[in-house]
């Protein structure tokens, strides 16, 4: 029996790499993910097998509720939504890490009185720590995203000290936790630390920052669920975390990269506290705009040959991907060559626009990334911005006392005419007005996204 289940562990291994790998392409994404499922299913079906702390029926119910839950998730969590779904579900991979490994100490050292090893010692202590840092540093991330909390960093004097000694406690804690295993207070000690590092670490995070901030977390989870494993003796589990937690550490990086940012820029204050400390300097004069109504709009759009569509969280909020599409497709029957440009940290997570346009059916070749389209700009008669602002954001590139100079973003402005789908002036994550906006070829068609673009394909029609 033990040979089959180290067969299934195995081949649920290789499925998860397989999945993840599929992940990495828009195209096989969907797959992916049904590969990675199998993968679950299987390597639960064999931990099922041998669990003996609870009987089958328990599990059986548990299964039941966990699914009838993520069933309920799935059908009722938005598309804007899924941005605070994933960090949820980081934060709750991170309690259960710690959960698990709390009771597993507990009930060897205090119920069966086994002696521990150091090697257990320490993961326990990890699984802890870095499931404890997750939950809590999770939850943050949710209310922000989700706007229970301000977006802004939040910031006081001391604070990195504070983080600093927290966690020089949570080590010496650990160290006194490996000379007395019979002694629980200590790890009980180490989760209550680690929850609250996990808050003070994120707070002063600023909303632009949440896409690398979730990427970050989800490693987390994975190498929390990867100490985890070494405490259960689990394979598959010690498998599957190290491959979460490496491909998240690998996404954070490239996050981090497509912003032109440090991870250690990133954790020690995000762009809201930056801007929020820039005043006058990061947001620069007042800009002047210019309005353009729907009928002037289809007008443009019915004269042009080539079009660029740049999406932003705006675009999901409205819920306006599946009128883009139809926009999209009546410009293409009349010879227009239509494309979208997908900035790597647009929206709030990695990915966001990708999964939103995937799903209005719009088709993967049409989906460029920033770095194979941003020469193309220049030859472009019209870009078309939906809800899209930091990324876009000229200042990126030509001022130095802005909060995301030097940031990569597209270069929309070299286009022949830029309309921008906006509700109103509202700023971007990062606090600081859109230099775009008062540029002489970028014209400002505020209203709702989806009613606009429905009025705007209906101009088209008729014209």
């Amino acid at each position: 029996m033990n040979i089959i289940i180290q067969i299934s562990y195995l081949i649920a291994s290789i499925l998860f790499i397989i999945g993840i790998k599929m992940l990495g392409r828009t195209k096989t994404a969907r797959q992916g993910n049904a590969v990675s499922s199998v993968g679950m299913f299987i390597a639960i079906l064999a931990t099922v097998v041998q669990v003996e702390a609870i009987s089958l029926v328990d599990i059986l119910i548990c299964i039941v509720i966990g699914s009838a839950i993520g069933l309920v998730i799935a059908f009722k969590v938005q598309m804007t939504k899924i941005p605070e779904m994933v960090a949820l579900f980081n934060g709750f991979g991170g309690l259960a890490s710690l959960a698990v490994a709390l009771s597993d100490f507990w009930l060897n050292t205090q119920e069966k009185g086994i002696a521990v090893d150091s090697i257990t010692g320490i993961s326990v202590a990890l699984s802890i720590l870095i499931g404890g840092i997750t939950f809590t540093g999770s939850i943050i991330a949710f209310l922000k995203l989700s706007g229970n909390i301000s977006g802004r960093a939040i910031v006081f004097t001391g604070q990195h000290l504070i983080n600093l000694i927290l966690l020089i406690s949570a080590i010496s804690i650990t160290v006194f936790a490996l000379t007395d295993f019979s002694n629980p207070t200590y790890m009980v000690l180490l989760a209550v630390v680690s929850l609250i590092i996990g808050v003070l670490v994120v707070i002063p995070i600023g909303g632009a920052d949440m896409p690398v901030v979730i990427s970050l977390l989800n490693s987390y989870s994975g190498m929390a669920a990867c100490a985890t494993g070494f405490v259960l003796n689990n394979n598959v589990l010690i498998v599957s975390g190290a491959l979460v937690g490496a491909s998240g550490i690998i996404l954070t990086q490239i996050m981090c990269k497509a912003m032109n940012r440090s991870l250690m820029n990133v954790l020690l204050g995000g762009f809201g506290q930056t801007s929020a400390t820039g005043g006058e300097a990061a947001d620069g004069p007042q800009i002047v705009v210019k309005e353009v109504g729907v009928e002037e709009a289809a007008q443009i759009f019915d004269s042009i040959s080539s079009l660029i569509i740049v999406p932003g969280y705006g675009m999901a909020v409205a819920q306006a991907q599946h009128t883009i599409r139809e926009l999209s497709e009546l410009c293409e029957k009349k010879g227009v060559n239509v494309r979208f440009a997908i900035h790597p940290v647009a929206g709030r997570m990695p990915g966001h626009m990708n999964v939103l346009l995937a799903e209005a059916n719009i088709s993967y070749d049409k989906l460029i990334e920033m770095d194979e389209i941003n020469d193309d700009f220049a030859n472009t008669d019209l870009v078309f911005i939906v809800g899209a602002n930091d990324v876009v954001n000229p200042a990126a590139k030509t001022n130095p006392n802005s909060p995301i100079f030097g940031m990569p973003v597209l270069n929309v402005e070299k286009a022949q005419t830029v309309i921008v789908s906006k509700r109103s002036m509202g700023k971007g994550y990062a606090g600081i007005e859109n230099e775009l906006f008062g540029a002489d070829n970028c014209l400002m068609l505020f209203g709702d996204a989806k009613q606009t673009i429905t009025k705007l394909v209906g101009e088209l029609k008729e014209l």
